[in-house]
């Protein structure tokens, strides 16, 4: 009888498998030895498909920032819902794989994904109006709001053990052990409560490039 082949090894399959690696365990997991026992494939033959370990890392990286949508930004419409739909994107992309986020957090680097992310960011808030130092500020700004919080949970930072908040010293957290309980609505509300402020925010601060009101509005 034939032995059943072995999956051929691909830059997809060699990707998705460190993914795996870094979501379950962390960045420090990653290594080619530990990636190539995985893959049940001998460390050298990891080197036909990529020259470094940081090479498999940023395409991994990439593979991640693919997955956010920025095209409502891109568009040329409302650069206010094109801001707001780039970060909601960017934020889930980030949010499903946390563990790879502080990698993220340096920069797109040379990472085709990364850059065209960016350059439609920067793009869309150019075409808006927006002048070129100003919406370089602000994708900025909503990168470092996306990262930092998709890099935790507030919710979950606080132990579900009542007797951990004694009142004597902590008079207002005596419901901080439910926070972890509802730790979806509570994060997700948090951002969204400081995405919109950050909008309306610049909106304020910037009426000129604010669309008026459509006719009869």
């Amino acid at each position: 009888m034939a032995r059943p082949r072995k999956p051929l090894l691909s830059r997809a399959r060699i990707v998705s498998t460190a993914l795996a690696l870094i979501d379950s365990e962390g960045l420090p997991a990653l290594s080619t030895r530990r990636l190539a026992a995985e893959l049940g494939v001998s460390g050298p033959s990891l080197y036909n498909h990529f020259t470094t370990k940081d090479d498999i890392l940023d395409a991994v990286a990439d593979t991640v920032i693919a997955q956010v949508d920025v095209s409502a930004l891109a568009s040329g419409g409302d650069w206010r819902t094109g801001l707001l739909d780039w970060a909601r994107s960017y934020r889930a992309a980030l949010a499903a794989h946390p563990q790879i986020v502080p990698f993220l957090a340096q920069g797109p680097g040379r990472r085709p994904a990364g850059l065209a992310m960016a350059d439609a960011a920067f793009g869309g808030m150019v075409e808006a109006g927006w002048p070129p130092a100003q919406a370089t500020r602000v994708c900025a700004m909503v990168r470092y709001f996306v990262a930092g919080s998709a890099l935790g949970s507030f919710a979950r930072g606080f132990v579900d053990d009542p007797g951990a908040y004694d009142p004597a010293d902590y008079p207002h957290l005596g419901r901080a052990h439910l926070l972890a309980e509802h730790q979806r609505q509570v994060d997700e509300g948090a951002f969204e409560t400081g995405l919109r402020a950050l909008v309306d925010g610049l909106a304020l601060a910037h009426p000129g490039l604010v669309p008026p009101p459509p006719d009869g509005g």
